[in-house]
């Protein structure tokens, strides 16, 4: 075979194998085109809603306590405080049925020495006790609340704590407020696409978030959620985020 035999032949090789790259090159870019497309398009559009609700329960406690150097003293001075309470209660429009009291919890004191350390000496016994009051009637129990320490004058030592209110449907709501949220996802998708002429297809997928529970007009979030007690009047948030399809 000549040199220009040879020569000829590399060409060809050389050729063939151009050729073949170009064809390969075009078979990945299709390919990269074809993924990146996906097999359809899609928008994630997050929807929110809110509504006011009033607490329907009411949690309320309050404690009491008395101090003698005689255990058996000190007992009879808090059951004598209890009466008390529930004679005061009672009068408030409560039945007692409705007054849980709970168990006596008692700390010992022991005598002070000169050098700031305590002996083995009993100085005296303090025994503790609650009252927890849970109602419907809101704005008895929470009256009840704020003059409740009119028991000190008396010779009760007691405490009255803050009520919790609370809302005993809201399992129910959740479910509606989810929908709710749902149907607001999709009227802001809708809105968006309609600026393109496209619109929205089937609901590919959806996923809840937090709840969160604040005083009205609070604007206050939590990544954790927030159930908030102390208010009579809350407001209730869901938000979801949903993916659409984009026909």
């Amino acid at each position: 075979m000549t040199d220009r035999d040879n020569k000829g032949l590399v060409w060809i090789i050389v050729s063939l194998v151009l050729a073949a790259g170009l064809v390969l090159s075009s078979y990945v870019i299709t390919m990269g085109i074809k993924e990146i497309k996906g097999p359809q398009n899609a928008l994630s559009v997050k929807g929110s809603a809110k509504k006011q609700i009033t607490s329907d329960l009411v949690v309320w406690t309050g404690s009491f306590s008395t101090q003698a150097p005689i255990l058996s003293d000190a007992y009879k001075s808090l059951k004598d405080s209890e009466e008390k309470v529930k004679k005061y209660l009672t009068s408030q429009g409560l039945h007692e049925k409705d007054i849980i009291f709970s168990s006596i919890s008692t700390s010992t004191y022991y005598v002070a020495l000169p050098n700031g350390m305590y002996s083995n000496q009993i100085d005296s016994y303090r025994l503790y006790q609650s009252v927890e009051i849970r109602s419907s009637e809101i704005g008895m129990i929470t009256d009840i609340s704020r003059k409740a320490t009119d028991l000190i004058n008396e010779g009760v030592e007691f405490q009255s704590n803050a009520p919790q209110y609370f809302y005993t449907k809201l399992a129910d709501l959740k479910i509606d407020m989810i929908a709710l949220a749902t149907l607001d996802a999709k009227a802001r998708a809708e809105k968006m696409l309609s600026a393109t002429g496209n619109k929205t297809g089937k609901l590919n997928s959806a996923n809840v978030g937090i709840f969160q529970i604040t005083p009205l007009y609070s604007g206050e979030i939590s990544d954790y959620g927030i159930n908030d007690t102390s208010s009579i009047e809350k407001e209730i948030t869901s938000v979801v985020t949903c993916e659409f399809e984009v026909k």
